[in-house]
């Protein structure tokens, strides 16, 4: 069973690639910085957005943005959390569950 990032969703495939374990789960090495602290949830987004624009074709900023606030928005670690970068429009399931599969079907 593959476990997955709380905060963004990243496949944790191997021991690597866990950056820090919390009681919620595991946290990706992206997603935690250098000194042990969880990453702020702006720089996690910022990550997200540059990380669909770069891996998936076809995506631009609004829609890498849209893309990466439901997919945070639908983790552990952002559940009722109040934060300004997961507000506005998201993704729509069709429009999520696309990139998903042309993610996978690109690597």
């Amino acid at each position: 069973m593959i476990n997955y990032c709380i905060s963004c969703g990243m496949p944790l495939t191997k021991k690597e690639d866990i950056g820090k374990i919390i009681d919620k789960g595991s946290l990706c090495m992206f997603c935690v910085n250098t000194d042990g602290t969880v990453k702020s949830c702006e720089e996690v987004f910022e990550g997200g957005v540059r990380f669909f624009m770069n891996t998936t074709s076809g995506v631009d900023k609004q829609l890498a943005e849209r893309i990466t606030r439901k997919n945070m928005n639908n983790q552990p670690y952002w559940q009722n959390a109040d934060n300004a970068c997961l507000k506005g429009e998201e993704a729509t399931d069709k429009e999520f569950q696309e990139i998903l599969k042309k993610l996978h079907e690109d690597n």
